[in-house]
């Protein structure tokens, strides 16, 4: 028998609201990355996981990545993700 699929919801701080699905996945949270290039303009990269340490393991790469890529800063975001 198939999982039920379902909808899950991100919020985050900022007041984006962010839907993924349907899905079964056993997603659990949602991170999000806004880098401030360094023509001015801004770049989002996001992403769901499993676990809320599998996000957090997201920040090293991204820190790698604005040394690589020349960001002028970044953000990095993990919340909860909320089924309905």
């Amino acid at each position: 028998m198939a999982k039920k699929k379902r909808y899950l919801t991100a919020t985050l701080p900022d007041g984006y609201v962010k839907t993924i699905g349907p899905t079964a996945a056993p997603f659990t949270h949602y991170w999000r990355i806004v880098a401030l290039l360094e023509n001015g303009r801004t770049e989002v990269f996001w992403g769901h996981e499993s676990s809320h340490r599998d996000a957090l393991a997201k920040r090293g790469p991204a820190q790698e990545a604005a040394r690589q890529r020349g960001w002028r800063s970044f953000t990095f975001e993990v919340v909860e993700l909320e089924a309905h």
